[in-house]
C-alpha cells in the first residue's frame, strides 16, 4: 500500500476547507490554501481552484471531512459536500486517495502532536493506554485512538449526538431555555459553534433580559473583549467542554489522556480557567479517582490533522486502516 508524492492533505469542515501539501515522505505538511465551504460546489471544485497556484500537481490526496466515513464515500453532516472517492480520484486524475471522518483522523494525528502544538491543562503525565480527542466546531467531534502490536487503530464516533443534561443549579435554570435541535439537548446542540448560540440567548431568557440574536463569532469577540453575558457564556462553555470531556474519558477508559481540538476552543483559550475546567472534569464520582489520573491538553495548532495526515501518506503501515474497502484506487 502506498500514497504517490506528492500528496494533497484537505480538511474539510462545514464552514472552512483546509488545503496543505506534503512533496515527500516524511516531510511536514506545508498549507497552501484556504477557502469557505460554502463557496464550492464540492471537494473538486475547491481542490482545483486550489491546485490551480501550485508549482506541481499531487498524485495522492488524503481527506477528512465532517461527517461519517462509509467506505469510499461521505456525506458532511453540516454542509451539502457528498464526497466519493472514486469520483474525485478520477476527476483530478489521482493515483490514490483515502477518505476519513474528521476526528478520525484527528485521532490518527495524536502520535504527530509535539509540545509545541499543544497546551497542557493540568499536569501532563500521560498513561499507557486508550487516548481521546475531542472538539467543538461547526459539529462536535469525538474519536479515540489505541496502538496494538505498534500499529494505531482509530476509533471515530458519533458522541456529539448523545443527549447532554444538566448539572447543577445554573444549567438547570438555562436547560428549558435552550433551542431544541431536532427536538434534543445532545452534546452537539450546546458544543459548538451554533451551541454558542444557543447557551448564550439561553442565559438572556433565563435572566429576564430581551433576546440579542449574536453569531458566535461576535459571541467570542464581545466574550474577549469585555465582562457581561458574552464572557459568561464562554465561560459556561469551558465547564460544559470540561465535564463532557470527562464524560468520554470515562466511557473509552483513556489513561492515555484527552486531547481537545476543534474550531471554538481555541479561539477562547485565554479564557480557560485550568482549575475550574479541571474540577468540572474529575468531579465523576464514584469515578472521581480515576478522573484526576487522566490528563488534559488543548491543541493550539491549527495545522496538527494536516501534519497526521502526512504521517499516514508516508508511512500506511502504522495505521491499522482497511486500505482494501476505502482506498480510490
Amino acid at each position: 500500500m502506498q500514497f504517490p508524492f506528492p500528496a494533497l492533505l484537505c480538511d474539510i469542515g462545514g464552514t472552512n476547507v483546509r488545503f496543505a501539501m506534503a512533496h515527500a515522505p516524511g516531510a511536514r505538511a506545508q498549507v497552501v490554501g484556504l477557502a469557505r465551504t460554502d463557496d464550492f460546489t464540492g471537494l473538486v471544485d475547491a481542490a482545483r481552484h486550489v491546485m490551480r497556484e501550485q508549482p506541481l500537481a499531487p498524485r495522492s490526496l488524503v481527506a477528512c471531512a465532517a461527517g461519517p466515513a462509509l467506505g469510499r464515500t461521505l456525506q458532511l453532516t453540516n454542509a451539502d459536500w457528498r464526497i466519493d472517492g472514486v469520483s474525485v480520484a478520477r476527476d483530478l486524475g489521482l493515483e490514490q486517495g483515502l477518505l476519513l471522518n474528521d476526528f478520525e483522523a484527528m485521532a490518527f494525528s495524536l502520535p504527530s502532536l509535539g509540545a509545541e502544538d499543544v497546551r497542557a491543562i493540568g499536569p501532563h503525565a500521560p498513561g499507557a493506554g486508550c487516548r481521546i480527542v475531542l472538539g467543538p466546531g461547526t459539529g462536535l467531534g469525538v474519536a479515540a485512538l489505541a496502538e496494538i502490536d505498534g500499529r494505531f487503530v482509530a476509533m471515530p464516533s458519533e458522541a456529539g449526538h448523545v443527549d447532554f443534561g444538566p448539572v447543577g443549579a445554573e444549567q438547570e435554570r438555562l436547560w428549558p431555555h435552550i433551542e431544541r435541535f431536532h427536538g434534543r439537548v445532545t452534546s452537539e446542540t450546546v458544543l459548538s459553534g451554533p451551541g454558542l448560540e444557543r447557551l448564550y440567548a439561553a442565559r438572556l431568557t433565563a435572566a429576564g433580559a430581551p433576546v440579542r440574536r449574536l453569531t458566535a463569532a461576535e459571541i467570542t469577540l464581545a466574550g474577549l473583549r469585555e465582562e457581561g453575558e458574552a464572557r459568561e457564556t464562554l465561560r459556561l462553555f469551558w465547564r460544559l467542554a470540561a465535564r463532557f470531556a470527562g464524560d468520554m474519558a470515562l466511557v473509552y477508559m483513556a489513561r492515555g489522556g484527552v486531547t481537545l481540538a476543534g474550531g471554538v476552543l481555541p479561539r477562547i483559550e485565554s479564557l480557560l480557567d485550568e482549575r475550574a475546567f479541571r474540577e468540572s472534569f474529575e468531579a465523576k464520582s464514584p469515578m472521581d479517582a480515576l478522573a484526576r489520573s487522566i490528563p488534559t491538553r488543548l491543541v493550539t495548532a491549527q495545522q496538527a490533522v494536516l501534519h497526521g495526515m502526512a504521517a499516514i501518506a508516508a508511512q500506511p503501515e502504522r495505521f491499522a486502516i482497511d486500505y482494501g474497502a476505502r482506498n480510490w484506487r
